[in-house]
Parts: C-alpha cells; structure tokens; sequence
C-alpha cells in the first residue's frame, strides 16, 4: 500500500469474532477433487496478496473473504502481506491441508500457505533488509514440486514516494537472489512490491527474469492492484492506480529441466463483502504456470 500512517491496529476485534469465523465450513472448489496425478504435465497455480491486516476494521469478515476466495482457487502456493498473528492462527485452523510459513512473530509480516499434497518444503528462510524502517524482509523458501525444485520468495517492500531509495535497495536484494539461484531452480517472487516503473528501470533485472504481467501482454484489466477509484476500503485524499503488486519469474535454465512460464493471470477480491468492505485495499493477483 501506499502509506501505512492511513492503517490503524487489527485489534478492534475479538478473539471471539475470530472464533465464531473459524467454524465456518469451507466452500467446496472443483479444483480441490483434481489431482496431481491427472495432470499431464507441470503445472503451478499461485496467488499473492496484501491482505490489510493491519486495518482493524471488519477484519474478521473479511478474512473470511480471504477463505472463500482461496477455497474457489485452490491454489498450491500463496503469498500473503501485512498478516498479523491472529490472522495467521485463524488460517490455520481452516487451512490445515496447507503448511503455513510465517516471514516474523511480532507486528505485521509476510507469510506463505504451501499445499501439502503438492508442494513439499525443503527449508526456508528470512532475509533481512538491514535499513528498512518499516520492519519489511524476504521470505524464502526452497521447495519441491513434482519433482522439481523451486525457490519461493515473497515481500512487502518499503511503503510510499519517500522510500523510493530503501526499496530500490530491497529489489536488489531480490535482484541478488535471482542471480545466485542454482540453475536448475525456477524462481518465483511475489509481493506487494510499491514499486514504480523507473526503480525497476534504475535496479535492472538479470535478463533471465521477467515480470509476468509484462510476459502476459500487459493485460489492462490485470494492471492496477491498487486502485482508489474502485476499492473503497480507504479513505484518502488523493485518486491513485498503481501497480504495486508484482511477480516475477526465473525459469529454471539448466538444459533438461522444465522451464516453467505464466500462462494466465486475474485479479482477485473485485467483489464487496456483506460487510460492506472488500477483503483488502489490494486485489490479489491469481496466476498459473505450465512447463513449456
């Protein structure tokens, strides 16, 4: 997001509001009945989003939007920004088929949901951005999926125009990473990333990497994950429509290994909750992947 002065704590609710959310029963997704097995060749379904946990407001309710989007997707990875605890204890308790990963333990942090079935977890770990001010870092994790092996990342970089210089600075330690991976690892981040087009531009990525929208074809319905003049949930004095929430790709290049390359994206949360909120100030972004 743009300025985190304009959140406020995710604790106005309840413990209780979590609880009585929590013994919802999950939607059924005819994704859920497909598996693996039936698969004919690699394929990898993510998505990522900035979740607004630190806005207190209908948080319960719309984690819950959070649910029942994830259930319709049934995606094997996901990417999650500004998650609090409680967030995170409610989705474990609906999402046990998945392997939670956390990016802190205090605050507000990124966190990544790994289907079991699917995606098995080598190790993972937290790289931190020694000068941010706003308690940002990477989050890392090594896996493997049908067997082959991939590297996670996901953040949530530094916040608003001034910060332009810290979150360059944060893009080159993604940048360092896409470089130093082995090359019969495909690399996958995503995030809310706050970037404008001239810091990619002035940071340079390797020439291996590509931003998956971009690769897409620069779908119009696709560009904007944060978008004043249709999402609601903030106030602000201002109109904005930014790109802020990015993935990028690093096909594996090592010859005989699967290069895996996007083949279809859409934003996700378009739709108001009964509450009167969307699940996030952010829509998410759903994409798929298939071996080439």
């Amino acid at each position: 997001m743009e300025s985190d002065s304009e959140t406020h704590s995710g604790e106005d609710t309840t413990p209780d509001d979590w609880m009585e959310l929590a013994d919802d029963s999950p939607a059924h997704s005819p994704a859920a009945s497909q598996k693996p097995s039936d698969k004919e060749d690699f394929k990898l379904s993510l998505i990522t989003w900035n979740v607004e946990g630190i806005n207190g407001e209908k948080l319960p309710e719309r984690a819950r939007g959070l649910v029942k989007y994830l259930n319709v997707y049934n995606p094997d990875v996901v990417f999650l920004q500004e998650l609090i605890d409680p967030y995170v204890q409610f989705l474990k308790k609906r999402f046990e088929s998945y392997l939670m990963i956390e990016g802190a333990e205090e605050g507000y942090f990124t966190g990544m949901l790994l289907k079991k079935s699917r995606v098995t977890l080598v190790e993972s770990e937290i790289v931190p951005y020694r000068t941010t001010k706003m308690m940002r870092n990477l989050l890392v994790a090594q896996v493997i999926v049908d067997g082959q092996k991939l590297c996670l990342m996901t953040s949530h970089l530094e916040s608003g125009k001034a910060c332009s210089k810290e979150r360059m600075n944060q893009l080159h330690v993604v940048k360092w990473r896409f470089k130093r991976a082995p090359d019969d690892v495909t690399v996958v981040f995503g995030g809310d990333t706050n970037l404008r087009d001239a810091e990619v531009t002035k940071v340079g990525l390797p020439a291996t990497v590509c931003d998956v929208w971009e690769r897409l074809g620069k779908q119009e319905h696709c560009r904007y994950t944060w978008d004043t003049t249709t999402n609601t949930n903030k106030t602000l004095p201002f109109v904005a429509r930014c790109r802020f929430d990015r993935i990028y790709l690093r096909p594996a290049i090592k010859r005989g290994v699967p290069r895996l390359a996007p083949d279809h994206m859409a934003l996700v949360g378009l739709e108001k909750l009964d509450c009167g909120r969307y699940t996030s100030d952010h829509w998410g972004i759903y994409c798929t992947f298939s071996a080439e």
